[in-house]
């Protein structure tokens, strides 16, 4: 079984940058990629300031922080991938684009070196069928936060072997992670599940069951939830939300997966919830406000 040292990550968006932060503090060696140089400045920055958090909080030391910011490089180029024992794509939820990174990716891979996806519902056996090495390609979906966030969802495509699956539970294990094994049906198991309920709370507000205050006070105190599913929606992001019902419904050709008319609405606006600044509650305001 192949040991895991060195770990890249495609991507430096909100689950990039959580992905090499965790490497880092469990002192993996993180090379970090993205198309922007912008991006990855970004990046850094917010690992630093989750890293002070910690620091403060009493998590970690001073020195460690330090440790692990030295541990994570940044690149623009894919030959900066060419020393790493495993690759997580974590980039947007778009299979296209997923697949013409693959493409670029392996030419510069190790021969050894294992593909990890963290895509939230895309079919792993498809994207694996698009590289050199189906056998060595795992889907490995990490929850956000993911420095906060306990599981990782761990999700064998067809061709993926055991030695794949073995070395990918062992990095989750590493990184301090809990593990769900689900097989590579569109949305695996929490989005399976949680999609449809963000999706049923947003009908609830696009028939005018209740308004958004109702809908997220009713699920948080009566079904003791952390946050409210149109809160929820929000912080995941609608687009998000929507490219994963779309899988959904395609992919199990159910009606009872069809995305909500009213959540296509508000992607098409460009309210795309926290990122965007609005979505279901208005983030320009202190507390942010229902917007419906």
């Amino acid at each position: 079984m192949i040991k895991i040292r060195t770990v890249g990550v495609i991507g430096a968006g909100q689950m990039g940058n959580g992905i090499a932060h965790v490497s880092a503090t469990s002192g993996l060696s993180v090379v970090m990629l993205d198309v922007a140089e912008d991006a990855l400045a970004k990046a850094i920055a917010t690992i630093g300031k989750n890293l002070d958090r910690q620091v403060t909080k009493g998590a970690l030391t001073a020195e460690a922080k330090a440790e692990a910011l030295a541990r994570i490089t940044t690149t623009t180029d894919y030959a900066g991938l060419t020393t790493c024992d495993m690759v997580i794509e974590a980039a947007t939820e778009r299979e296209a684009v997923k697949h013409q990174i693959f493409k670029t990716l392996v030419p510069h891979l190790a021969p050894h070196a294992l593909i990890a996806s963290n895509t939230s519902s895309i079919s792993i056996t498809r994207l694996a069928a698009g590289t050199d090495r189906p056998e060595r390609f795992i889907g490995m979906h990490f929850m956000n936060p993911v420095p906060v966030m306990k599981l990782v969802e761990i999700i064998r495509g067809i061709a993926t072997s055991d030695d794949t699956y073995h070395a990918t539970e062992a990095l989750a294990a590493t990184l301090g992670k809990i593990t769900a094994t689900a097989q590579d049906f569109p949305g695996f198991i929490v989005n399976r599940i949680l999609m449809p309920m963000i999706n049923e709370a947003i009908y609830a507000l696009y028939e005018g069951v209740g308004n958004v205050l109702s809908i997220d006070t009713g699920l948080k105190l009566g079904a003791n939830h952390p946050m409210g599913p149109l809160e929820l929606a929000d912080f995941i992001g609608l687009d998000t939300c929507l490219a994963i019902m779309q899988v959904l419904h395609e992919g199990m050709g159910d009606s009872k997966y069809r995305p909500c008319p009213l959540l296509v609405k508000y992607v098409e606006a460009g309210w795309l919830g926290r990122k965007s600044g609005r979505g279901f509650y208005d983030y320009s305001l202190t507390p942010p406000k229902p917007t419906r």
